[in-house]
């Protein structure tokens, strides 16, 4: 049988295993198959022999981490759901999650505490779970009566972790969130399922770390840092036993604090040092997209990334990148430049000599400058705009969405004639978190190069692929022509003084000025035009006289 979903249980003295096994093949409703890896000890009681159950067995300990791959490994299916070996589920717990799946994300239901037994005395006096002795009423002996309830409160919803890297809830945070998937900032542990594929290609379990502790920071950071999400599915739930009060009620094995210890401090090194390679996130961005108790929260920082192809008359460059230069000293916003050829300009210039003038280049340009950038927040500057101070006032309130300046003019160099239309959202006046900006440019390249190598003939006609770039248009989520696989928001705003799109002629856009050039009349709404003055400008003849 093919599986969609494999539960992976890993065990060492669990004597909750079995009757959890139990409950994933009662509670699931999919093809979903059990791994279970026990750890030198075997299951007491044993697990029932079941045509969708493997069980693995090692002779010599390996810890929770190297168990829990070693089940992966053995999975064919396309999820993995990592589940602790004392934990109730709710029906239909696989395809309630699977349904709402996104491959870059790692999911968690809602956790519930489990309420597994009681002790019992022969007088019927009852004392909920925790270490074994005699009746606290009576005297008596007791006895084990397993209950297996899933409580209904608490319920948690969200989780982060401290200065220390260490876990806490963070529920005040779930509940301002709506919907029935919601986002958190780190996990229990006890339960999370990501893609076979993410599983591996993020080594989602590192055996780096000592066998125990800490999986819940590892596998939320490397979710997040590396793009992808960390969501809570509401829909279903798990119910969790807690072992927290020693003695037979605490950990089943060896689990010094020591280890414990060591695996925080390789968490702290790791990722709030910034050193994990497969992160293409700060981690100061994750702190501050949640804000959790006890962390500083710092200011955010915007720059601009200027990128050219090194073609355009200087006559009209250089008084361009004047006026950039005057816009970032008032602004305090460090430019990071990306060109074909070296250039003189911004903090720190990245060029790419190798490369011609083209779509998939300006994209490389792009993905370069954002790269070098340290800001968190960045304003797309092109080489023929215009920029006005008050066009880098604008902070995004929301890190997943576009924001384009609709304030823009057209502005024809030859003669100063003037156009403006009401939406015109545009590259060049786009502000966005820079690493909302990484991920989407990234994929947007990696597609334009797969179509590069499909359409461009042997004799390196460009046609049908430069027509496939005009379809697909260069304003991220402008419209909905493109599946991306990361998806995000769109939205405008208007700088009280416009930017003027100077039109020279040898723009990589077309020029149209009037009305029936357009087969979308939408894009002519609000068609404003005007000869050589405009509102914040005035008359824009000395501007246009210095690239004359």
């Amino acid at each position: 049988m093919k599986y969609d979903l494999s539960v992976i249980l890993v065990a060492r003295n669990e004597e909750f295993l079995a009757k959890t096994v139990a409950e994933v093949f009662e509670k699931r409703r999919g093809k979903t198959e059990v791994i279970v890896v026990c750890d030198v000890v075997l299951p007491d009681p044993p697990i029932p022999a079941h045509p969708d159950a493997t069980l693995i067995f090692n002779q010599a300990p390996v810890g929770q981490r190297a168990a829990t791959n070693m089940g992966a490994k053995v999975s064919k299916a396309k999820y993995i759901m990592k589940l602790d070996a004392h934990c109730a589920l709710d029906e239909g717990f696989d395809v309630k999650m699977m349904e709402s799946m996104q491959d870059n994300w790692t999911m968690i239901p809602v956790m519930r505490n489990l309420h597994a037994f009681d002790w019992v005395c022969p007088e019927g006096h009852r004392r909920y779970q925790g270490p074994s002795g005699p009746c606290k009423d009576c005297g008596k002996a007791t006895m084990k009566d397993v209950v297996w309830i899933a409580k209904t409160n608490p319920q948690s919803i969200a989780y982060c972790f401290d200065r220390d890297m260490h876990f806490q809830y963070q529920n005040d945070y779930g509940k301002k969130q709506t919907g029935d998937i919601t986002e958190t900032m780190s996990i229990q542990g006890s339960c999370f399922m990501v893609t076979r594929e993410r599983y591996f290609a993020l080594d989602i379990c590192s055996e780096v770390f000592s066998g125990w502790g800490q999986q819940g920071v590892e596998v939320a950071c490397k979710t997040w840092l590396s793009g992808g999400r960390v969501v809570v599915n509401r829909k279903t739930w798990y119910a969790h036993m807690f072992r927290t009060q020693g003695g037979d009620f605490g950990f089943p094995y060896e689990n010094p604090q020591s280890k414990i210890n060591e695996n925080r401090q390789k968490t702290k090194e790791l990722f709030r040092d910034d050193n994990w390679p497969g992160a293409i996130h700060k981690f100061q961005w994750l702190i501050d997209k949640f804000n959790p108790p006890g962390w500083e929260k710092r200011g955010l920082t915007k720059g601009a990334i200027f990128y050219s192809d090194s073609q355009l008359s200087e006559k009209i460059a250089r008084p361009v990148r004047e006026q950039l230069l005057i816009c970032s000293q008032e602004k305090n916003i460090p430019i990071v430049s990306a060109s074909l050829k070296r250039m003189d300009f911004g903090v720190k210039n990245i060029h790419f000599p190798s490369l011609r003038r083209g779509y998939l280049s300006m994209f490389k340009q792009i993905i370069g400058a954002l790269e070098n950038s340290n800001a968190d927040v960045v304003q797309f500057c092109e080489h023929d705009v215009w920029y006005s101070k008050e066009s880098f006032d604008f902070m995004p309130p929301d890190r997943d969405t576009f924001y384009y300046n609709n304030n823009v003019w057209r502005v024809r160099l030859s003669d100063g004639h003037a156009l403006k239309t009401k939406d015109c959202k545009q590259l060049s006046g786009l502000c966005v978190w820079r690493e909302t900006a990484l991920i989407h440019f990234r994929e947007r390249y990696k597609m334009a190069d797969e179509k590069h190598k499909e359409l461009v003939k042997e004799d390196g006609d460009e046609t049908e692929f430069n027509r496939w770039i005009r379809y697909c248009g260069f304003e991220p989520m402008t419209h909905n022509r493109i599946q991306w696989k990361n998806t995000f928001k769109c939205d405008s705003w208007e700088s009280k003084v416009p930017i003027l799109d100077i039109k020279h002629g040898l723009n990589s856009t077309g020029e149209r000025w009037k009305k029936e050039q357009y087969r979308n009349q939408k894009w002519t709404e609000g068609w404003t035009e005007s000869e050589g003055k405009i509102p914040g400008w005035g008359d824009i003849n000395p501007i246009l006289n210095l690239m004359r």
